[in-house]
This record gives structure tokens, sequence and C-alpha cells, in this order.
């Protein structure tokens, strides 16, 4: 390695340590109400359910009936609806088509107090209403006052497709619908009143409405579209949520558990304490023992818990946000106890060729030399470790979790989150090691060198009898 300049270790040092604060506080501007956010900070963090306090439910198909990939995306998108209308709009969806699977889970909201998770579990598993009515009057509780046209068993199959826009010639996303022998004859009727005055049949699924078409033809053959600017994937949408009033089975739970909001808000504050507490001690700890050698892994060490942390809010533009769970939290505290051991590595190595007589650099050179191949080799088996547990217990759409699916199907769909962050903090803990406490540490230690007043062994931990070389 290149003799490190003077400056490197104010430039090193600044960065870790605007990393660190923007990590913490985040980047926002706010003009009036509207707030905008740049850089996520801790603030930003969404915290599983095991912290937060929620509900956690698995989700398969009734009396084990097989259902179709096309099946559970519309059954998933009939939960979604309902966890709108049930005003749970902070929930977490994953689909297992594998395991005909669908986990939900959502937290408690804020200020809570009649919130019953057993009845909304039962009606988030409940087969779909649809009617498809005439006009978009209301009732005053807001349910739907039209007449039925058709209902959900009147369709068959609800799906995507382009046409042509005849006006402007672009392909657009359109959404398909085939019906039975008796929709198609009762679709026929409706289409036929409403076409002349350009009237709308609109779209229930459990009274809420999900769209209002307007009628410009009169629909005779069972087969109709339905347009409205539609990406494809609002267009798939809508299919699913029809389909899904539509689907031959019902959802029955098959695992389902509430943790209460004192008892996550406890363990988190614990935690959080036991692990200020131990950053403290082990701060002390290395500079008391390695002096110089222990500041510098102190500084470093500050700056992988930041990476950490910035992982899983989301400060990175490459990597989404993680929840953070208190397992995850673990795997924090298991990475920095890695850190720790890398820099003890570290520094026995530098004692050790001070005290063969060598000169500083070519003690610090070595040093880290000769660590790197122990730390490199146990930072490897941990992020070994992580990516198994990761494909093991991560949500259905991971790409660990597809890679392993074949091997580690048997687990249970309820632990994917909590162990999944666990996972998810280790390897990014310990990958922010190699960052950090190999790197960011060398460039410090060797720029600190360079300065006159950090140039005696003893603050690197040597014997001041030995003599240079």
């Amino acid at each position: 390695m290149r003799k490190v300049k003077k400056p490197v270790f104010f430039i090193v040092f600044a960065v870790i340590a605007l990393f660190t604060v923007t990590t913490v506080f985040g980047i926002h501007y706010q003009y009036g109400d509207i707030v905008h956010t740049y850089v996520h900070g801790l603030d930003d963090i969404r915290l599983g359910i095991d912290i937060q306090g929620g509900v956690d439910v698995t989700f398969e198909p009734a009396d084990d009936q097989e259902a179709t990939e096309d099946e559970m995306d519309a059954a998933l998108q009939s939960i979604k609806t309902r966890l709108v209308n049930q005003n749970i709009n902070d929930s977490e969806t994953y689909l297992d088509y594998n395991s005909h699977r669908i986990i939900v889970r959502f937290p408690w909201q804020a200020g809570e107090t009649n919130f019953d998770p057993e009845q909304a579990v039962k009606e988030l598993g409940e087969t779909a209403e649809l009617t498809f009515r005439y006009g978009t009057s209301t009732n005053d509780d807001g349910s739907p006052a039209g007449e039925i046209v058709i209902s959900g068993k009147d369709v068959k199959k609800a799906g995507t497709a382009q046409q042509q826009d005849s006006s402007t010639g672009d392909a657009q996303w359109v959404v398909t619908l085939q019906l039975t022998d008796e929709g198609s004859e009762a679709f026929y009727n409706a289409t036929s009143s409403l076409y002349q005055s350009n009237g709308q049949i609109s779209i229930w699924m459990d009274n809420n409405m999900i769209s209002a078409p307007t009628v410009n033809s009169v629909i005779s053959d069972g087969e109709c579209t339905i347009t409205g600017n539609f990406t494809y994937e609002s267009a798939k949408e809508l299919a699913d949520k029809i389909n899904s009033g539509s689907l031959p089975f019902s959802l029955e739970t098959t695992s389902f558990k509430t943790i209460s909001p004192t008892l996550g808000e406890g363990a988190l504050n614990a935690m959080i304490l036991a692990c200020a507490i131990t950053l403290l001690f082990i701060v002390v700890y290395m500079i008391v023992l390695y002096r110089l050698l222990g500041v510098v892994a102190s500084i470093c060490l500050i700056g992988q818990v930041a990476g950490m942390l910035a992982a899983v809010s989301g400060w990175f533009g490459f990597m989404s946000s993680s929840t953070l769970t208190i397992p995850g939290i673990a795997g924090i505290i298991l990475s920095v106890g890695m850190g720790v051991d890398a820099n003890i590595i570290t520094g026995e190595r530098i004692r050790e060729e001070l005290r063969k007589g060598k000169t500083l650099d070519t003690a610090l050179q070595s040093g880290y030399h000769r660590a790197f191949s122990a730390i490199f080799d146990g930072n490897l088996t941990g992020i070994i470790v992580a990516i198994v547990l990761m494909g093991a217990f991560g949500v259905p759409s991971s790409i660990w979790a597809k890679l392993f699916n074949k091997i580690f199907f048997f687990f249970g769909a309820t632990t994917e989150g909590v162990i999944y962050s666990f996972g998810f903090t280790l390897m990014t803990g310990l990958i922010m090691n190699f960052i950090m406490g190999v790197l960011a540490a060398r460039l410090l230690t060797m720029s600190l060198s360079n300065f006159k007043c950090f140039q005696n062994k003893k603050l690197y931990g040597g014997d001041i009898h030995v003599k240079a070389d």
C-alpha cells in the first residue's frame, strides 16, 4: 500500500462524520406543510410488529384447494382492498406461490383503543363480494344504491390487453372481461339502456367502488373492455380485484398472532439502552488497551453502526428500506462484536510487529496485512450464514428466497419478517466492517502515523524498551 498522506485522516474522518450525521437526522426540506425527503434518517426506519406491536397472519385457500397464480394474485388484491377499507394503510403483504400462502402484517395504529384484530383478520379472509351496478349513487352510509347488473359469479375472467386508441393511434392498456351466458344477457340489457345517455356502470368490492367506466357501446357477446388511461400495473390491479370477486375458494387463517405495543416498546427501549451501554464500554476498553488504535477503532465502529442503520432506513438510493425487528437489532449487535474482533486482531498483530523491533511504518503495514486474512475468513463465513438466513426466512419475492426456496420451503411463514431482518442487518454489518474496520481504519491509522506527535510507538501498544531497526 502506498504511503498515506496526512490530509487523508481529515478527509476520511469528515466523510464518516457526515455519513453518521445524515444517517441519524436525514436530509429534509419543508415548504409549508409539504416535506421533501432527500435522505432518509432514523425517523424513517420502519419498525417491525415485534417492536411496534401488531398483527401477523397467514392465509391459505380453504379445504386444501390448489390455486393458480392468477387466483392468488386476485386474492391478494382483495385483501389489500379490505386493508384500505379498514384504514390500515401501513401494512406488509407477501405472496408465496409455491406454498399458496398470503402473509399479511400490519402494526397497531397510533392512538388505537377499540381495534379488534381477530375481527379484522376474519374480514380479510372472507370471500370478496363483487357487484356491477347502475350509476354511482350511494346511500347515507356509503353503501352502493344502484341496482345490481351482474355479480362476481357472472364474471368468468378479467385480464389485461393492449389496444390501439382510435383517435391518437397509440397503444393503451385496457381491462378485458369475459362473462357467463347469464352475465352476458344481463350486461347486454344494461349497456343497451345506458349507451345512448353515456351512463356509467360502477364496479364495487365490498361496498367500495373500485371503478366506474362509462358505457360507450352495447355489449352483446359477453366480452368487453374497460378503458381509462391505464398503465400495465394499474390495469392488472383492477383485473385482479375483479377476479377476486369471482374466486371459487375462500381463505382460511393458518397462522395468527398479535403482539402488544407495550411489550414491543419495552423490548426496544431495553435493547437501545443495552446497545448504548455496550458501545460505551467497548470504546473505553479499546482506547485503554490499544490507545490510538483504539480511538481509530471507535471512530470506525460508529461508522459501521451508521452504515447498518443507513441500509435499514433506505439511506442508500440503490437499496430500498428494510423493516427493523428485534432480531435485526441483534444482528447489528453481533456485527459490532465482529467489528470489535477485527480491530482486536489488527491491534494484536501490530503490537507483535512492534515487539519484534520493527519501525512504526513497517509494523503498521505488516500488522494490517497479517490480520486481513483472519478478518476476511471470519466475515465471509458470517456473510454466507446471513445469505442462508435471508433465503430461508426471506419474503417470497426476494432473490435469496427464490434461490433457496427448494431447500427451505418447510420453514414457517410467520418467521420470515423477524429472522430475515437478522440476516439483513448481519450481512450489511459485515460488509460495513470491511469498509470501516479494514479500509477506513487502515487509512486513518497510516495517515495519523505521519504526524510527528503520533509517531511514538507507545500510542500503538508498542514497548518503549524495544529498539527500533
